[in-house]
């Protein structure tokens, strides 16, 4: 019997773990709190809690409300609320908005519940059709819930967002920048995700548009084109570092918001004028893939930025764009990997370049 060879790590890799371990915890910086059901119903009615705007739009149904309560009234375990602490002292919710909602429509609203799986006698009820002595039973229960107070960095804010909401029904990675960096940047990316021209070049499905596909398209298309130097094949780290500089360059310089906006729409009309299917692979599709996205976005954005002249040409891009090279840059296969993401778009600024 073979025994598997155990591969030995050598003590500068050990070493450098050991210093992302300590740098990264050095930033998290939280405490745990505690309160009564009550408390919760109040502090959501005076608005001490903030619901995130990306959140607002994922609501439980009767049903599911119906099933929280009955647990909250059997004493069953709640899961931990997630917080992020604000400036002005208020705690924005990044875990539990739909628990925090559910209790303040049941205690200070008219929740009716459901059909109960096990409190079938309490199905129907509202919260003022208990006895007085068991809605103090109820409003006495206590939640659990941790906040990363404001001395924790933007970074460590991220992280708390995307690991706990990433891959959840609440949101994605374009929903979990959208909460985490607020700035004059991601206002911009936020306005060119609802452009027309857009959404006619490049639709996406009504699920994506919930989960701001486009503000995801957007985000990459200047992250991307403003080069890969610092890139390390993590997508959502880098987008973030790169939208979290621009927030600051922008707010230095605030003449680059219209800067960078005609550069988007100068790419949009030429890809209207030039590419038939727009960022589409087949006529009349409802989605656009993403890889192909980049490649013709950011390849058309070089190439008027290194020749801006070709974009009052007419260019013929059908002996390539159906080529089976363009078709196997494009496809989802190691995607996100620093050099397949160039090949993308460096193939489309050569051939615009080549064709004008």
């Amino acid at each position: 019997m073979s025994k598997s060879v155990r591969r030995k790590i050598s003590p500068e890799k050990i070493e450098a773990a050991e210093r992302e371990i300590v740098d990264r915890s050095r930033r998290i910086d939280f405490y745990t709190t505690e309160y009564t059901v009550e408390i919760l119903a109040e502090k959501m009615q005076k608005e001490d809690f903030v619901i995130p705007d990306y959140q607002r739009n994922f609501t439980w149904d009767g049903k599911r409300k119906s099933r929280f309560i009955e647990s909250l009234i059997m004493g069953l375990p709640i899961p931990f609320l997630f917080f992020w602490e604000m400036k002005n002292g208020k705690l924005e919710v990044v875990d539990g908005s739909q628990r925090l909602r559910t209790i303040e429509e049941y205690i200070l609203g008219d929740l009716r519940l459901t059909p109960l799986e096990v409190l079938k006698s309490a199905s129907g009820t509202i919260f003022s059709d208990l006895p007085p002595s068991r809605q103090r039973k109820i409003m006495n229960r206590s939640i659990r819930g941790i906040v990363l107070n404001e001395h924790a960095d933007d970074q460590a804010r991220f992280d708390m967002f995307e690991r706990i909401n990433t891959g959840s029904l609440v949101a994605n990675t374009a929903e979990v920048r959208r909460g985490a960096l607020r700035g004059p940047f991601q206002e911009m990316v936020e306005r060119l995700a609802k452009l027309p021209m857009l959404s006619q070049l490049a639709p996406v499905s009504g699920k994506s548009q919930l989960e701001r596909i486009p503000e995801e398209l957007v985000a990459r298309f200047f992250a991307y084109g403003d080069g890969l130097e610092e890139y390390k094949d993590s997508p959502k780290q880098f987008i973030f570092s790169y939208a979290k500089k621009m927030n600051s360059m922008f707010s230095e310089n605030p003449d680059l918001v219209d800067t960078y906006e005609q550069r988007f729409s100068r790419v949009l009309d030429f890809v209207n004028r030039t590419f038939p299917l727009g960022f589409r692979k087949l006529d009349g599709a409802k989605t656009t893939p993403r890889v192909r996205f980049e490649a013709i976005a950011i390849g058309t954005d070089l190439a008027l930025r290194e020749r801006p002249e070709i974009f009052d040409k007419d260019i013929d891009v059908s002996s390539w764009i159906d080529s089976p090279e363009f078709k196997e840059i494009t496809t989802s296969d190691a995607a996100n990997v620093k050099s397949k993401i160039e090949a993308r778009f460096e193939f489309v600024h050569k051939a615009l370049l080549d064709d004008a």
